[in-house]
């Protein structure tokens, strides 16, 4: 099973369920091989990257029909920036000033404008939706900080942050500092782990076995997972009602160990009576609509899911 099978798994996973996501776009994935020195990251050569590249010029076509499936679909479009420099890299996004995450996302939207003219892409569909539509999304490895990061995006016109681990165990309603909301990946326990960790698909597996290929595996780390969620939302449905950000890749790690645990988790929790599954700008909107006194009490209660006897 490859990228476009996970992505249509999700597509309707969520229609079968009405439940809205979020998918962050790698501005990589608008380049081909070909023209991968249209791309200079911060500190950088061009054609420069931690990640793959879009591939061919048929394999860009398919990620943007992919794409314009996503929107047509209702679902929100976010970034994940582009060139995926973590640490262990010459200049990882975590030691970047606000002008470099400036540089990267001057760089993703022109990718995400340009992505044609640049490839000599004269077939095929245009780009659904504009930059306009991209409000938030989570940076590579989960690393730069809030001071740096968030001015950039508030330069950028966008609203919405979901980069930072949760400081202390739980699961937190998002928090706004200065124009951006932030939404806390939640730091969890993991019954089948009997672990506390980052609930990220690729921290469940690190966890697991190091991050190790194991196929044969994969059975076992698909329960890990879904248990762990299964957890996650009890402890939220029937404590503070926080929304609960589940982040997901499509890779076929491990025999594809975590995308299977995802959609049914969602196809199971979107149809819970009082559970709405959405996007992180259907959250915003709805915050923002609600009396600040109705809020208040849900906001005040302690953070849920921080340990096995919380």
């Amino acid at each position: 099973m490859g990228v476009s099978e996970n992505w249509d798994l999700f597509l309707e996973t969520a229609k079968d369920a009405d439940a809205r996501f979020t998918a962050l776009m790698t501005g990589l994935y608008f380049l081909t091989d070909d023209n991968k020195l249209h791309y200079q990251g911060p500190g950088y050569k061009p054609g420069e990257a931690s990640l793959a590249f879009g591939g061919t010029e048929n394999e860009v076509v398919e990620q943007v029909e992919y794409l314009n499936r996503t929107w047509y679909d209702g679902h929100e479009m976010g970034t994940h920036y582009v060139g995926h420099f973590c640490a262990g890299t010459k200049n990882p996004g975590k030691d970047w000033s606000t002008a470099e995450w400036n540089h990267e996302l001057d760089e993703f939207f022109r990718l995400m404008t340009d992505w044609q003219q640049i490839n000599n892409i004269t077939s095929g569909p245009d780009l659904a939706f504009g930059t306009d539509v991209v409000k938030g999304g989570r940076t590579p490895c989960l690393e730069g900080g809030m001071g740096e990061l968030f001015p950039a995006l508030g330069a950028h016109n966008m609203t919405w942050d979901s980069s930072k681990a949760a400081r202390q165990a739980g699961i937190y309603w998002p928090t706004k500092v200065g124009s951006i909301w932030e939404f806390p990946i939640p730091y969890t326990w993991s019954p089948p782990l009997q672990h506390q960790q980052t609930a990220l698909d690729y921290n469940y597996w690190y966890t697991f076995n190091k991050a190790k290929d194991a196929p044969a595996q994969a059975p076992r780390i698909r329960k890990i997972v879904k248990d762990s969620y299964d957890y996650m939302f009890d402890r939220a449905y029937n404590g503070n009602r926080a929304p609960l950000v589940i982040a997901n890749h499509f890779n076929d790690w491990s025999g594809n160990a975590f995308n299977p645990a995802t959609a049914e988790f969602m196809a199971q929790a979107c149809i819970v009576p009082e559970t709405i599954c959405a996007t992180y700008q259907d959250v915003i909107t709805w915050m923002e609509m609600q009396d600040p006194n109705v809020l208040a009490p849900w906001r005040a209660m302690p953070p849920v899911a921080a340990g096995p006897d919380t």
